[in-house]
């Protein structure tokens, strides 16, 4: 039966796919403190679990995006969400450091090939205008899965075993898989696209499907790119900011402000909130601005400038005496955090070709995931020599060497009105 929608019916897919990508990398998470003591590791053997998955998910993000755009997406996200599933079922049977740490390295690379085919995805089958509410849409699978797996794996782990939690959230992407492969299809051989929607998407679109180079020489042109490298700079000057806030928030809040267990639980799940939001909020907002005349890659910009101020809110928030204001700064800074990363995901395509799409956002996650590792290693080192307050001052200005290195590199298309925005120009 066509549809005059489908397109809101993949990107809900893709939604989907990123809340199952992270209950399953949550689990470890999770299940972290049970896993220790049954098991006797150390903060050390945890770290070096930790770093595994960080490692290999870094690095996908542009093995990934090679991948997908090599082999497309349908084919390219089935496989890697069957690749981490079954490793998330595998955890259960891990016994050690090594066994675990291995375990995790292969679970990241299943994960980072995600967010790279959701991109390329989006890329292939939405206007521009509606580019920034479907990254949105999909990219907050990211807060939603991650408070799902707070709320439902301790349960699991209580009724069934630790061990059974990794056996159940490795099922759920074998579900997740026949949505996928019902769903999609590539847009010239969806059997359900209508001509009414196919001519929606291909009129709003202003890069074209392939690109001029192949092979070697693609990737080389790739590189010489200054929006290329305004894109994998602004990420690996913002992703880190939602690393520091996931992984410190409940050392935090029981180090500095004297949190229980109980009132963790009780309010570390604000910011997962407010990253929702933000992500929604910066996809409406560009859209709204497209739709009144502003350039494409000017109205991202825009938002990120915005984005960005939000964020500051985290330096105030490690001084401010009330802890629950403290909470409500950091949730105001992750949504403006949250809502500059949407823009951050949407670039690659509304810049380049749709069969490189994938390799650009993948390089770019690339550069923040190893950015993201280096970044957790000195918040560690910084804590334990001087407070958290450096922590949270870095975590608040770094992102506007992000937001000045999109301004200066990122060039709006030639197809672009250059009256639009006074950041047309630059």
């Amino acid at each position: 039966m066509a549809s005059k929608r489908i397109r809101w019916w993949i990107v809900w897919a893709l939604f989907g796919s990123t809340v199952i990508n992270y209950i399953s990398r949550q689990t470890f998470s999770v299940l972290a403190p049970v896993i220790t003591q049954e098991l006797h590791l150390s903060h050390t053997d945890l770290s070096r679990i930790f770093s595994a998955f960080q490692i290999s998910y870094a690095g996908m993000w542009l093995i990934g995006g090679v991948l997908l755009d090599v082999v497309g997406t349908r084919l390219g996200l089935a496989l890697a969400v069957i690749w981490w599933s079954v490793i998330s079922m595998l955890t259960g049977f891990a016994h050690s450091v090594a066994s675990f740490g291995a375990f995790r390295f292969l679970l990241g690379i299943g994960e980072g090939c995600n967010w790279p085919g959701a991109s390329k995805t989006v890329a292939e089958w939405f206007p521009a205008r509606e580019r920034g509410v479907a990254v949105a849409i999909f990219d907050s699978g990211s807060s939603v899965g991650g408070a799902i797996a707070s709320l439902t794996v301790p349960w699991v782990a209580i009724l069934l075993g630790w061990r059974y939690a990794f056996v159940l959230s490795g099922l759920l992407g074998f579900l997740w898989l026949i949505l996928w492969l019902a769903i999609y299809h590539p847009i010239g051989q969806h059997p359900r696209l209508t001509e009414e929607e196919r001519a929606l998407i291909m009129a709003g679109r202003d890069t074209p499907a392939v690109s001029a180079q192949r092979g070697l020489a693609r990737w080389l042109a790739l590189l010489k790119q200054p929006n290329v490298w305004g894109i994998v700079l602004g990420r690996s000057l913002t992703d880190p900011i939602w690393w520091f806030y996931v992984f410190w928030l409940p050392q935090y809040l029981s180090d500095a402000r004297g949190f229980s267990l109980k009132q963790i639980a009780a309010f570390a799940w604000l910011p997962f909130v407010a990253a929702d939001i933000g992500n929604f909020t910066g996809g409406f907002a560009s859209g709204v601005l497209i739709k009144r005349g502003m350039g494409v890659v000017s109205a991202r910009k825009w938002v990120c400038v915005i984005s960005s101020l939000p964020i500051l809110a985290g330096i105030p928030a490690a001084r401010i005496h009330n802890p629950y204001a403290a909470i409500f700064l950091i949730s105001f800074a992750v949504w403006g955090y949250a809502s500059w990363a949407t823009m951050g995901l949407t670039f690659p395509s509304d810049l380049f070709p749709h069969d490189v799409v994938g390799s650009v956002t993948g390089l770019s996650g690339l550069g923040a995931g190893l950015a993201g590792v280096l970044f957790t290693l000195l918040v560690g080192w910084l804590v334990d020599k001087f407070s958290y307050y450096p922590a949270f001052f870095l975590a608040a200005t770094v992102p506007m060497l992000a937001t000045v290195s999109v301004l200066l590199l990122i060039r709006p298309l030639k197809t672009e009105s250059n009256h639009s925005s006074a950041f047309s120009n630059q």
